[in-house]
């Protein structure tokens, strides 16, 4: 169930079986959850938040048994760039959403948005899961900001 769980339903295992590597299987995971996420807004932000927490309990659990050396995130695990990108499109829609979903994939992989790496650094799967929720905070910022003040 954690494997499962942790590869979020096999999305994170796609890259690998078609080129050899995991490389791109975060943001595949994630561009796979966004129509979901996005669509569980028909029932309010409420639902959505409740999703976004759901998955990364999920996520902080499922994790623990495949943390590699010094706590590292292997390829394959993608259920922390699943809540991360839940959390980064609640109470948006479409428009909005793609702009928070794109700025969460840029502070997730460049780890340069304040905050990321430090959560990052946390030990063990809270590390896994945190640097993806804070980079989701921060996507779902951005999306606010367009949805509010962009039109």
């Amino acid at each position: 169930m954690r494997r499962l769980l942790a590869s979020w339903f096999g999305t994170g295992l796609l890259v690998r079986r078609l080129t050899g590597n995991d490389r791109g299987s975060g943001t595949l995971a994630a561009a796979l959850t966004l129509p979901v996420a996005v669509g569980l807004g028909r029932w309010g932000w409420p639902v959505q938040t409740a999703a976004a927490v759901a998955v990364a309990v999920l996520s902080w659990w499922a994790v623990q048994p495949f943390l590699g050396e010094a706590d590292a995130d292997p390829g394959w695990v993608v259920v922390d760039e699943a809540a991360g990108t839940v959390l980064a499109v609640i109470g948006l829609p479409w428009g909005p959403a793609l702009v928070g979903f794109l700025v969460f994939r840029l502070a997730d992989i460049s780890k340069r948005f304040p905050g990321v790496a430090a959560a990052e650094r946390l030990p063990g799967a809270m590390g896994i899961t945190a640097d993806d929720l804070v980079a989701g905070g921060w996507g779902l910022l951005a999306g606010w900001i367009v949805f509010r003040w962009g039109g």
